[in-house]
């Protein structure tokens, strides 16, 4: 069985200061740093020690940062992919969110929803992120390791899943896996049929103290 585990990196300092993520390097907080440590350790005790493990991890910092816990503890070499970083907001990355929500223009109800325009200048579009996120998780996929870990950030993680199922991107506009900061979602293949399921989405459970 193939099994992928995806974490989403924890409180960062784009969240606490109330500014726009995207590619804005922003790096992990105290708290953050804590998560990444506890995701480290259930990953740590979830993944067969004898099994052969592959590190892959967006290259922006509070992604880095998340990472290298894991490595540490599980002994791998991480793997940074650009094409695993948050979607771009262009202009706005860095400023107050406020900044964004005035110019921001949502997409349509229905119609085209992966190439919208949503008024900010040098965003990404939802289309843009998505092909790159999906070649990264075909590249990595392309690997016959048995347990795989990606980490990324809480848009990314969307299209992960997306690219997982083989979800087509032009039917992708209403796609949306929502997950927690500091979060891990299991994706499993069976050796028999090799279909591909959801298992866990979002696991917060090893970021509770007790």
């Amino acid at each position: 069985m193939r099994t992928l585990y995806v974490v989403t990196h924890p409180e960062a300092t784009h969240h606490v200061e109330g500014v726009v993520g995207g590619w804005h390097d922003s790096e992990l907080t105290a708290a953050g740093t804590r998560a990444a440590a506890r995701a480290a350790r259930a990953l740590r005790s979830r993944i067969p020690p004898e099994a052969e493990v592959e590190l892959y991890s967006s290259d922006l910092r509070r992604c880095r940062q998340t990472a290298e816990p894991v490595a540490s503890l599980l002994g791998l070499r991480p793997v940074w992919d650009p094409r695993l970083r948050e979607k771009s907001y262009g202009e706005a990355e860095g400023r107050p969110q406020a900044w964004l929500d005035r110019r921001f223009v949502p997409p349509p109800a229905t119609g085209e929803r992966m190439d919208h325009d949503e008024g900010v200048p040098g965003a990404e579009t939802k289309a843009a992120c998505a092909r790159r996120v999906h070649a990264a998780v075909d590249d990595i996929l392309s690997s016959p390791a048995e347990h795989q870990i990606i980490v990324t950030h809480g848009g990314s993680l969307t299209f992960v899943v997306t690219a997982w199922i083989k979800f087509p991107l032009e039917a992708a506009g209403h796609a949306a896996f929502g997950a927690a900061p500091g979060s891990i979602t299991t994706l499993h293949e069976d050796d028999y049929f090799h279909n591909r399921r959801l298992a866990a989405l979002g696991d917060t459970r090893h970021l509770d103290p007790a």
